[in-house]
């Protein structure tokens, strides 16, 4: 009887890895986008945490101000990280039914 049950649940984690790693195929597929100053600087980040595209608007580019479009650059970074991070933890938590396991996420 126990066999049975050791089984049935290794079937169980098998299915749910199945499901995780087509969840983190489609994460990379998926993006977000966040901005910063207005719309001047724009960052989009995949699903899986990879930035794919920095738009700076030449208005942004002051010669005499390069801190500000700096902290643009990385207000606008660290936003498009969060909503990434986020996107990702609402798609494996629904695979997890929200247990922390580490290495996902």
């Amino acid at each position: 009887m126990q066999n049975m049950n050791y089984n049935k649940m290794m079937k169980q984690v098998q299915e749910m890895q199945k499901q995780m790693a087509k969840a983190q195929e489609e994460l990379a597929d998926e993006e977000v986008e966040a901005s910063a100053g207005g719309g001047m600087v724009t960052v989009k980040v995949t699903g899986d945490l990879k930035i794919t595209s920095i738009k700076v608007d030449p208005g942004a580019v002051d010669p005499d101000d390069v801190e500000m479009l700096e902290d643009m650059v990385m207000a606008a970074t660290n936003e498009a990280l969060r909503s990434a991070q986020e996107l990702a933890s609402q798609k494996m938590g629904g695979l997890t039914g929200g247990m922390n396991i580490p290495g996902l996420m």
